[in-house]
Formats: C-alpha cells, structure tokens, sequence
C-alpha cells in the first residue's frame, strides 16, 4: 500500500498539473481570441476607410482614382490585396490587374451572401483575415449607375496575419515555459513541505508507540513544533501514555488488594453471611420480577387498545381521503365543465372527468330525443366497437337507460348478475358487469343520462360511487344548459349579422348571392385540402360576412359604372377593416376577424389594407381570396360581363404565386376541373 506521505504528494501534484493546464490552455484561449478580434476590428477599420476613400472619389467623378486608391493600399506589407467585386463574385477592380474579371472564391461569395462579412483562412504558409465591406448606391452615383441597384459592389479587403500569429506563437512559448518552471518549483516546495512538516513528526510519533509497546513508558515522549497541530497532536499522546502508565499501576495495585481479600473470604462465618446476603438479594429480586411482569401485562393491554384505536383512526382516515378525492373531483369537473362551450368537446370531456374518480372502464353519455322516442349518442369512451357520435338507438322498456329516464332517479347496479330484470348485453355492443346511471335534468325535465359500467379494478360500483355520478350529473346538466344556451346565442348573433348581408345584396343586384356563393366554394375548398373542422367552421363565418364592411361605402359608389377613381379605389379598400371594426363587439366571432381584414391582401404583398404577403397571411384568408375573385369574375357587374368558368380559372392559374397561394389556387383548378361549380 501506498503511504498518506506518497498519496497527498500525488494528489497535490495532480491538482496543480491540472490547474496548470486549464491556465495554459485558458491564455492561449484568449490570447487566440484577442487575434480574431484584431484582425476583425483593424479589417473593418481598414474596409471602412478604403470604402470612403473610394465613395468621396467617386463622389467627385473621379473614378480613376479608385484603382489608385487600391493599389497604394496593396503596397502596404499587411495588406495582401485588396478588391472589388459584384454581387455575382465577378471582380470588377483589384490591386492585382491581371485577376480583374475572374470570380472571386466560394467562400468569400457565400459569406457576403450570409451576411459575413469577416473570414479567415489560409493561402500556401500565410494566415489570412478577409474584411467583406458592401459599397451602396448614392444619389452621388446616379449619374454613373442605374437608381434602382442597390449595392455597386463588395469592397474585399485581404489582410495577412502572419507577423501577428508569429507574435503569438512566440507568446504561446513564453507561456508554456514558465507555467513549466512554476510547475517544477511547485512540485519541489510541496515535497519539502511533505517532509519537514509531515513525514519527520510522523516518524518521531512511530517511535514512541515503539517504546510504548515495549513498556517503556518514560522514554516514549515526544516533543514536535514543527506546527501548531503536531505540537497538539504530540501533547494528546504524552498525555495519553502519562494516563495509560498510572492504568497500568492502578490496575496492579487493585490486583494485589483482591488477592488480599481472597484470602480474608476464606474465613467459613464471612462465607455464610455472604450466602444469606444472597439469598436475601435474591427474594428482592424474585419480588421485582413479578411486580415487572404485572406491568408488563399493563402495557401489552394498552397496546391492544391503542392499536384498535389506531384501526379506527386508519378507517377515519381512508374514508376522509375518499371524500377529500371525491370533491377535488367534483372541483376539477366544474373547472373543466366552465372551460368549453362546444356541446362535442364538452359531452367528451365530462365523460373523461367522470371515468377518472370512479375509475370506470366504459361511459357514455345518451341524450333524449321525445318526438322519436330515442336516444342519441352525444359520446361515448372506452366502448370497444367504434360508436358514431349521433347514432339513434331506441328507447326501449327494460333497459337501464329507459328506468332511469322514466323514473328520474339515478340506478345502481353493482353486479349485473343479480339484476336479472335488465339485459347484461349494451345496445352499444358490451358486456356489462356493473353499471351506475345518473339522470341529466334542466328545469325538472330529463334530457338524457350518463353512464358509468365496469370498474378498471375489476371491483363493483357503489352508493358513494352514485351519491358521486348523480352530482356529477348535477353539475353537467348545468353546463350543458350553458353550452345550447351560447350556441343559441351565437346562431342569432350571426343570422342578425347574415340578415345585414343579404340586406346589403339585397340592394345590389349584381352582387346577390355573391357571399352564399363564396361560402360554397370556400367549403368545398376547404374539404379538398383536408382542413381540420375548427378551420372550416371558422371558413363558413368569415366567407359569410366578408363583405359585412360595404355597409360604410357610399352605395353610389359600389353602383359606379364609370372607371373607378384614386379616391374611389381608397374609399372602397377600407371596406375589410370597416368589417373588422362592425364585428369587433360579437365575442364569438373574434378568431375570425382577421380573416375578414385578409380577404384582398395578395401573397407577394401588393394586396390591401396591411400588405400582408406570404406566410403572414391565414390558409383561411388565401381560399377566401380564391373563392371571392372566382365569384366576381363569374358574376356580372355594372362595369363588365361575366367571365366563363374557363376563362376565370385561367385568370387564376396566371396569377398563382403573385394574387394567391399556388398550393390554394392549384388545388381550386383542380376541384373546378374535377366537378365545375355553378355560379
């Protein structure tokens, strides 16, 4: 084994070699770093410097001077070349004659192109840093160069780095070599430190445990300074041999006494005494055995009382966890049940809420349909054959559903086979092994029930489980009261805003129909591309009250069959915003205001009123666009004839890309050419 000398020494060392390193290695870092950053700065520096010189030359009409200019700064010994090229990588001027009309290196290319304009790299022995300066168009270069083109060229400014990473490399050295000698004049200071303040007092402690062992006790003191330490530790170990020596001496001392009183016991009148002691000791202690042993039955006896306590108190305990869980339940239900207004979502999340607190395998939720006699699915979880959601089953007398319905009291049935008056077989499709059923009432009036059947833990329902379904139910047949209520609200919402359309249209010939039209083909677009349904609900709307906003345009001008105006086409393109503004107030209609406000915007961003283009702009609002001008081109209006279907669709094929999406407009061809709409 190694000594605790050799493993602090090897510790120690390893600690400051790494150390060490990682400083070697950070300097060199940084001092790397500090290169980068000087070529960088002096490359821009210099870049922005030939750049001016060259725009004040220029400027001046004396382009003459340019080549000048670039050949007085090649002649410097940091510069390596300096050139001009366009953005197509042709050089157009250089320090260098003989490279004017080559291209430049890819690399140099695609770093402008990617909005680098530093670059480092290598040519033969010589670390180069390439500073790439863009040269803009001015007024000033009008005269020379066409307005419109915005860069003239890219100003590429080579400089070498070699004395600069010969500094380094040098700097590199001076670093390695006294990290190098710290680390030897280190390693010396720790052995010597080892040895003088370690390894000698150690070695004086040895020797006096030697003289302990061989029971020389006055010889085995120490005496170490070396450190405040070894002098405490040399102090405890005199202290401990000084203690052991006087044990040593006790211990003989006490031994000679007993053998002494051995002696003396021999006497036979000092034995008896001692046996009567004994005895008596040993009736004392029979007494305190018995008197232990009555307590003990004591204490065995509350310990049945406290466990049977104990059991009562887990009873408790399990009962009032349950009820905590099942109004945390019933909290997270009301919660959920208040966070949608959509009948589907709303049946789909109720069924979901309940099956989790009465772990239930199976539910359902069947909603009363009294003209028919029927009930109707509204949604079902867990069933193992697929049920559609509106599927009509009937009402029929010795079914849970129907007892429930006509009783309008919840039912449990904890196990099917002793409910030999109901059928154990679902008209959904399974087998039914326990089941509890709860009544959804408004106002004193069941509108339908939901279902709970077969317990995951294989267990059977029970009157908690239905106290739990029946407020549940309590609780769901609020919210779906709330739910056909807002979707009441929301149908008279938009017939009151679609009654406004048709007033509108009412009023304008031409334009009758024009939004029913628009909607058709939107949907029909819409079901084409394979659109979510929450896309094409909020499709119908918009196609529907896109036009809401011609309210605010003066009906003249709507009527106008001259050539429209500047003015004209202003007023009219406020109409998408003048919708925004009309249906702001509705809440329910607010995903699909932008919709409107997008309906005349273009993909390359000619459109109004935002000039939106792109992937700024909604997939609903570019089919709306293709719907609508589909629709006006095929309609007549007072200042033209209706195109043919033919020649709209060619309209629309030539403007892909440009007016609409190429997807939304190929798509639209193809449906158009598949099945021709009727205007």
């Amino acid at each position: 084994m190694f000594s605790l000398k050799s493993k602090i020494f090897a510790l120690t060392i390893s600690i400051t070699v790494i150390a060490s390193g990682f400083s070697v290695w950070h300097n060199l870092r940084i001092q790397q770093t500090m290169l980068q950053r000087f070529a960088v700065q002096n490359g821009q520096i210099l870049g922005e410097t030939v750049r001016n010189s060259i725009a004040s030359a220029m400027a001046e009409g004396k382009s003459s001077r340019v080549y000048t200019i670039l050949k007085k700064i090649s002649d410097e010994p940091a510069i390596e070349r300096v050139r001009i090229f366009d953005l197509h990588g042709r050089i157009i001027l250089s320090s260098h004659a003989e490279e004017i009309g080559d291209l430049v290196g890819a690399p140099e290319l695609l770093a402008f192109r990617a909005n680098r304009f530093d670059l480092e790299w290598s040519n033969k022995d010589d670390l180069l840093h390439s500073a790439l300066i863009p040269i803009a168009n001015s007024p000033a270069c009008y005269s020379c160069h066409d307005s419109g083109q915005e860069i003239l060229g890219i100003l590429d400014v080579h400089i070498s780095l070699k004395e600069v990473e010969g500094l380094l490399a040098k700097a590199r050295w001076g670093t390695l070599f006294s990290s190098t000698v710290m680390l030897v004049v280190l390693v010396l200071a720790i052995g010597a430190f080892l040895l003088i303040f370690i390894d000698k007092p150690v070695r004086k402690l040895v020797d006096a445990m030697n003289q302990v062992e061989q029971g020389n006790f006055d010889q085995a003191r120490t005496s170490i300074h070396s450190s405040e330490e070894m002098f405490l530790l040399s102090r405890k170990f005199n202290s401990m041999v000084e203690r052991l020596k006087n044990l040593i001496e006790n211990t003989v001392k006490h031994e000679r006494e007993m053998a002494a009183a051995n002696h003396k016991l021999a006497h036979h009148d000092e034995i008896n005494s001692m046996n009567r002691a004994m005895e008596e000791r040993l009736q004392e202690i029979e007494h305190l055995n018995l008197t232990l042993e009555e307590r003990i039955e004591e204490i065995e006896e509350a310990n049945y009382k406290i466990a049977d306590l104990a059991s009562d108190l887990e009873g408790k305990n399990i009962r009032l966890e349950r009820a905590v869980s099942r109004l945390a339940a019933l909290n997270k239900m009301g919660i959920a049940l208040n966070s949608t207004m959509d009948l589907d979502k709303l049946f789909e999340l109720l069924i979901r809420q309940t099956m989790e607190p009465l772990k239930a395998r199976i539910g359902y939720i069947l909603l009363l349909d009294k003209p028919s006699w029927s009930l109707r699915v509204a949604g079902a979880v867990g069933i193992p054959a697929p049920v559609d959601s509106g599927r009509r089953i009937p009402l029929q007398s010795g079914g849970v559903t129907h007892w429930v319905i006509e009783n309008s009291q919840p039912l449990l049935l904890s196990s099917m086979t002793e409910a030999r008056e109901f059928s154990r077989i679902s008209q959904l499709g399974f087998s039914r092994e326990t089941v509890i059923c709860a009544p959804l009432v408004i106002k004193e009036e069941v509108i339908g029930t939901i279902t709970m059947a077969n317990k995951t833990d294989e267990s059977c329902f029970g009157t908690t489980d239905l106290e739990l379904l029946s407020t549940i139910a309590a609780q769901a047949s609020v919210a779906i009261k709330n739910a056909r209520l807002y979707e009441e609200q929301e149908r008279t919402y938009l017939s009151t805003v679609q009654a406004l359309v048709s007033a509108i249209e009412a009023n304008d010939s031409y334009t009758r129909g024009h939004s029913d039209r628009v909607t058709r083909y939107s949907i029909l677009l819409a079901h084409k591309m394979n659109l979510p349904t929450e896309t094409l609900r909020r499709l119908e709307q918009a196609a529907i009250l896109h036009d809401i906003g011609k309210i605010g345009i003066d009906l003249s001008l709507l009527h106008k069959e001259e050539h429209l105006s500047e003015e004209d086409l202003v007023d009219l393109r406020k109409h998408p915003q003048i919708g925004v503004k009309i249906l702001e107030p509705i809440h329910f209609l607010q995903d699909i205001l932008e919709i409107i406000e997008q309906h005349h915007e273009r993909v390359d961003g000619k459109g109004y009123p935002r000039g939106l283009k792109g992937n700024q702009l909604l997939i609903e609002a570019k089919i709306l666009a293709v719907a609508d001008s589909f629709d006006a081109m095929t309609s007549k209006r007072p200042y033209r004839q209706p195109l043919s279907v033919d020649a709209a669709l060619k309209e629309i094929g030539a403007h892909a890309g440009s007016q609409f999406d190429p997807e939304v407009a190929r798509t639209f061809i193809d449906m158009c050419l598949q099945s021709e709409p009727s205007p």
